[in-house]
């Protein structure tokens, strides 16, 4: 089975376009749908920086260039039947122009919401440095980032005492609430820093001896 990408394979419509499918490498969510035409394509895998074709305004354009929510690529293939594309993308701030993370955000229905999510983490990750990036009034997020790292770190203090309480309490339920509340503190102390979830799976990775 070959996993080379063949460019002379793809097979664009007939107004020489093809579509792009493209998912967050980190959450695997979809964020959009757009379309490439040859030249959009070759400046993304040149630039590795997503281009795409506007079918509305008959030009090429590069994702953020008015908006700053530009895409990194990190992956590229074709489907089986070589005429759709799917990009696996850094997204920097939204994907979506209404200022929602991904264009498919109206649900006729979602079954799926409550289920196990493994990607918790880095959703929860992504919403808050989406906050840093775009703040929004009434946010508590945006209220802590405008506050800066001494309230941060206070807030992680303090949530780690509250599990402190919990735990010597036995009261579990109040544990996990006090867990999750210093998880999130504590991911927003990472989007402060500039720290990656990757480089904390990097990091135990190297201790799981």
């Amino acid at each position: 089975m070959s996993n080379v990408f063949e460019i002379s394979k793809i097979k664009y419509n007939q107004d020489g376009l093809i579509p792009v499918v493209v998912q967050s490498v980190s959450s695997k969510e979809v964020l959009m749908l757009a379309y490439m035409n040859a030249e959009a394509l070759e400046k993304t895998i040149e630039t590795k920086e997503a281009y795409y074709y506007s079918r509305s305004r008959k030009t090429l354009w590069k994702k953020g260039e008015t908006s700053g929510h530009f895409q990194h690529v990190k992956s590229l293939a074709y489907d089986c039947d070589q005429d759709t594309l799917l990009i696996q993308v850094e997204q920097i701030g939204v994907a979506c122009h209404t200022g929602e993370m991904s264009c498919f955000h109206t649900y006729l229905f979602n079954d799926a919401y409550h289920e196990e999510n493994p990607n918790i983490l880095r959703e929860i990750y992504e919403l808050i440095q989406l906050r840093k990036d775009n703040p929004e009034e009434g946010s508590y997020t945006t209220y802590l980032f405008n506050k800066g790292l001494d309230k941060i770190l206070k807030k992680v203090g303090e949530e780690t005492a509250e599990i402190i309480i919990g735990a010597k309490n036995q009261s579990q339920g109040e544990t996990v609430y006090e867990i999750s509340d210093l998880v999130y503190h504590i991911l927003v102390l990472m989007v402060n820093q500039g720290i990656k979830l990757n480089d904390i799976e990097e990091e135990l990775y190297k201790r799981r001896k």
